[in-house]
């Protein structure tokens, strides 16, 4: 043995990469310890979840069944849940103020009269407005209410009175609440709004499938480690105390050495609108030292809940609650942040400021990735705009198995136009899903196993198709966990055993069994780890069971019955070509409509 040296083997397998928001390019995924430090912003928990939430949650769900299932990561997964914020304080004081007006049952002419007088504050409302889009909304509710107001005056009724109030509760509700919202006392409102939202939220989440984190967080169980935070800043020198509110010094810290600011997007730094947003409609503007200043944490007025802080009366910040969580969750550096595009700036931007200001590190998160915008025929999604679609209407429609092939469809990052024709696709990809497994199992029924020995040229060549489809399957999730390519792999390798199929059985062969199995019950735990089957152990979609035979069990017997037949009139139809064609047509016509009528 001795002058010989082993050679080790050239080639490299590719390594995951992933689309770094930071960077806006491609790069490798290298944790930093044993456990993926991963944290997903959460839900502000105040209304219906919608098709944004569905696309975000459902994302990074299957991103990260993808890195723990496929890549074997070991991920630690903590989110939040917003529970306090000025959106949930308005929505549950507006609710709040409106069901007692309604409760007070008044006249017809005290209802006319605040109608009226809440169309005027609601139309400067609308005149205020710089967003056209939130402006053409607000224009359209003035029109809808003052047709309903002219309706109940010309002919008064109950029913006319019902129409005005389910119109004018938008308007009629910021009057309340400009007048007698300061009134408001009892806190329970806030936490009964944002707890009935928040089991909303997970009931949705529950029906899509999508996992639940391993550790949930809510800001008002963090109160006092949001206090510990600021003040924390505030000794390092980023943020300042200001009439019982503080806020992050921003233009001092986006010039301290070692800090920048913004780092995600640097080209919005200047965007008021966006500052604006983030900041809340209850947050005032004339106390900060610079307008790119973002409060970390606010005085409460009067008709808001408040907590005790060393600066008064108050409550955390929207931005501040991901930093303070994240540093009790995991320590000081996480290794993914995710969430969706439109938090990248104010929101994201500001939480590494924040958590960078607080550690006095330049980089806080290795890895920011934003999940892509939603329209809705080819329209901007937006709550505030009163134009998207609620998670249960879309599963009035569809089956979570179709949206999340849907998704699966379109890259993560990539906007995604939700329509007719994208579900139409998805549904149609699951029914080629469906009946090739149905083909395979209907052929495994009958299949005599065979030795690997014995394969043909067709048998070897879609044996060789199948494993270096594995391989590119295994190199698209490598990029970028890209599954539309792994789809469209997949596609062609159902194509491709079908033709195989139908080759060999028109050569009077049976298929290989055992290769088609290993196709089936690979596709089978690819489908099971993106989340869109929910596997028994068998090939395909599990079926239910009906007294002691299933579904897939008496299709396969049928299907095997037709086979059987189809050979048997061909075998009669001897030389005579035009009569076999007929006859093979009208039998693979009547076989595939009736194997798509069976639910596997």
């Amino acid at each position: 043995m001795s002058g010989w040296t082993w050679l080790h083997p050239e080639g490299e397998l590719p390594k995951l990469v992933l689309l770094n928001s930071l960077t806006r390019q491609k790069e490798v995924f290298t944790p930093r310890g044993d456990v993926v430090n991963w944290y997903n912003c959460g839900p502000t928990v105040y209304d219906a979840s919608h098709m944004g939430h569905a696309r975000s949650y459902m994302t990074f769900d299957i991103m990260r069944r993808v890195i723990q299932n496929y890549f074997g990561y070991r991920v630690k997964y903590v989110m939040n849940i917003t529970d306090v914020d000025d959106k949930i304080i308005l929505r549950a004081r507006r609710n709040y103020l409106f069901e007692q007006y309604i409760a007070s049952a008044p006249s017809t002419d005290q209802l006319n009269a605040d109608v009226t007088s809440a169309l005027e504050v609601f139309s400067a409302k609308a005149e205020a407005e710089e967003e056209p889009a939130k402006q053409a909304m607000l224009q359209k509710t003035i029109a809808t209410v003052t047709a309903a107001l002219e309706a109940a005056k010309a002919a008064p009724s109950d029913d006319a009175t019902k129409r005005l109030l389910a119109a004018a509760k938008d308007p009629l509700a910021l009057k309340l609440d400009n007048e007698r919202g300061a009134e408001v006392s009892d806190y329970s409102i806030f936490s009964k709004l944002s707890q009935f939202w928040e089991r909303e939220y997970f009931n949705d989440m529950d029906k899509l499938g999508v996992l639940p984190p391993d550790v949930l967080t809510r800001v008002t169980e963090y109160v006092p480690e949001v206090v510990s935070f600021v003040q924390r800043i505030i000794d390092n020198g980023y943020a300042y105390e200001s009439n019982g509110s503080v806020y992050f010094d921003t233009p001092k810290y986006a010039t301290a050495d070692g800090h920048h600011y913004p780092k995600l997007k640097p080209e919005q730094v200047g965007d008021a609108a966006a500052l604006v947003d983030g900041e809340g409609e209850l947050t005032a503007t004339s106390e900060k030292k610079s307008q790119r200043d973002f409060a970390l944490w606010k005085k409460s007025k009067p008709g808001e809940p408040a907590w005790d802080s060393p600066w008064g009366k108050g409550r955390p910040g929207w931005h501040i609650e991901c930093s303070a969580m994240c540093a009790d969750a995991f320590g000081e550096l996480i290794d993914i942040h995710t969430g969706g595009i439109d938090l990248a700036f104010p929101h994201h931007d500001n939480e590494i400021a924040q958590s960078e200001a607080f550690y006095g590190c330049d980089q806080w998160c290795n890895y920011f990735l934003h999940s892509g915008h939603v329209k809705i025929q080819n329209l901007k999604m937006s709550k505030s705009l009163k134009n998207f679609i609620s998670i249960k209407q879309v599963l009035s429609d569809y089956t979570p198995a179709q949206l999340r092939l849907c998704f699966l469809m379109h890259s993560w990052h990539a906007t995604l136009d939700y329509s007719d024709n994208s579900m139409r696709d998805a549904v149609g990809f699951e029914k080629t899903l469906k009946e090739f497994f149905l083909n395979v199992k209907s052929m495994l029924h009958s299949a005599t196993p065979l030795s690997y020995h014995d394969l043909t040229a067709a048998d070897s060549a879609i044996l060789d198709k199948f494993l270096a489809d594995k391989l590119a399957i295994h190199a698209a999730l490598c990029d970028n966990i890209n599954t539309p390519q792994v789809i469209r792999i997949v596609r062609d390798l159902i194509t491709s055993v079908n033709v195989y199929q139908a080759d060999v059985e028109k050569e009077g062969r049976t298929p290989h069994a055992e290769t088609l199995a290993q196709i089936a019950r690979y596709v089978t735990g690819l489908f099971t780890m993106f989340g869109v089957i929910e596997t028994d152990g068998a090939i395909g979609f599990p079926v239910n069971a009906a007294a002691d035979v299933s579904v897939a069990e008496e299709a396969s017997k049928f299907a095997a019955v037709y086979s059987s037949f189809y050979q048997h009139v061909a075998e009669l139809a001897g030389d005579d070509a035009e009569l076999k064609a007929l006859v093979t047509d009208a039998l693979t016509e009547m076989t595939a409509d009736s194997l798509s009528k069976v639910s596997v």
